[in-house]
């Protein structure tokens, strides 16, 4: 990416106040967003909304963010809306990214999710949207009610087990550590500590997936405010990488192909990333996604990240020190822009406890929907910052 694309202002709300509706947590986020910019709302040019189920569980399909910020003075500034279920943040960020590098600036940039609305069998039929209509239908008479992707997830599990040599031990000592940065993170979701054998026992979801190990709905928002150009310690944008699959790859060689890209758009390697948000809607996950992402051989993610080479401070990338979406929480069409959020902040130095040390690259690992077993939509975002 010859031009650059700086991000001056981030916010997320807290992930755990479900009595907030979708209009108050965008204003939010999106507030905060422009004040960490020294910006005002009259001040941009552009707004891109990211947003997946508020058509279904909110009352509010199509002008959802003209609808949601019209408490702000935005004046005239267009409102662009993006719906890819759970990439719907970062694909809202990458639509913003190329907005900038054609010349529009300021551009805020809103990703928000309601999932908590007291009808279960609703939010899951919200999240089951991300699959074709057509494969949809064939999982929901096979699963009665149970959650498409987890059961997705856990024959990924399977594999990982039975042909990658991960253990569930591994899988547990990932959720402990994940919540343990929840735990030192104000804005998480989950802010308790567990214990592997807390895990291991919290109760079946389907195959060797445990709640614990699991994500959970999730309320809330995040907002970055991006401009054209670059300034001295500022965070810029390096590459901003998405691609849809359709059934040509398996998913995670989808996610393997498509961050070789964005290394090579970024022109960097694996060895200059110091710190990575990827979508680990399990825990599970967040090892089969290190691992195909090339950090780590199949098999060796487990016993780096128990021995703690995953953690700040530790010898490796350090993975998802926001505590991920097992503990930050994963709200939908928000999560793109929550990992986006950890990461400036953690190239700015204001982590707190979760910071790492001396971190300058960072990148994000988000996707959203399933075809025939591939990505719908993976996207990988790179962020530096000079010292």
């Amino acid at each position: 990416m010859k031009e650059q694309v700086s991000i001056v202002g981030v916010e997320m709300t807290p992930m755990n106040r479900r009595h907030l509706e979708p209009q108050d947590m965008a204003v939010e986020a999106a507030r905060g967003a422009l004040a960490d910019a020294g910006l005002s709302p009259a001040d941009v040019g552009l707004v891109i909304v990211g947003n997946a189920m508020g058509g279904r569980l909110s009352d509010q399909g199509c002008i959802r963010g003209q609808t949601w910020l019209r408490a702000l003075d935005l004046r005239s500034a267009g409102v662009i809306n993006v719906d890819n279920s759970c990439a719907g943040g970062s694909s809202a960020l990458h639509v913003g990214v190329m907005a900038a590098l054609a010349g529009e600036s300021p551009i805020l940039v809103v990703g928000v999710e309601k999932m908590w609305v007291g009808d279960r069998a609703a939010t899951l039929l919200g999240i089951a949207d991300a699959l074709p209509a057509d494969e949809r239908r064939v999982f929901a008479e096979e699963l009665g009610g149970r959650s498409i992707f987890m059961e997705q997830n856990a024959n990924w599990v399977r594999h990982q087990l039975s042909e990658r040599g991960t253990t569930t031990d591994e899988i547990a000592a990932t959720v402990v550590k994940s919540r343990h940065m929840g735990a030192l993170n104000p804005r998480a979701q989950l802010q308790s500590e567990v214990t592997a054998d807390d895990v291991l026992t919290s109760g079946p979801v389907s195959g060797a997936l445990t709640r614990l190990m699991c994500s959970s709905f999730t309320d809330g928002a995040a907002a970055a405010v991006l401009v054209s150009g670059s300034a001295p310690h500022t965070p810029r944008v390096l590459a901003s990488t998405v691609r849809s699959g359709s059934g040509e790859l398996a998913y995670h060689d989808r996610l393997r192909k498509v961050a070789d890209e964005a290394w090579k758009a970024a022109g960097v390697g694996l060895e200059d990333i110091d710190v990575i948000e990827v979508h680990d809607a399990t825990s599970a996950e967040e090892l089969y996604a290190i691992e195909s992402l090339g950090f780590f051989e199949p098999g060796e993610a487990g016993p780096a990240t128990m021995a703690g080479a995953t953690s700040p401070g530790g010898s490796s990338v350090c993975v998802n020190p926001s505590g991920g979406l097992v503990a930050r929480g994963h709200p939908l069409g928000a999560t793109g822009l929550c990992q986006v959020f950890e990461i400036v902040q953690q190239l700015r130095g204001r982590s707190g406890p979760r910071q790492v040390d001396g971190a300058r690259i960072g990148a994000t690992v988000n996707t959203g929907g399933i075809i025939s077993g591939d990505a719908a939509l993976a996207s990988v975002h790179v962020i530096a910052c000079d010292p």
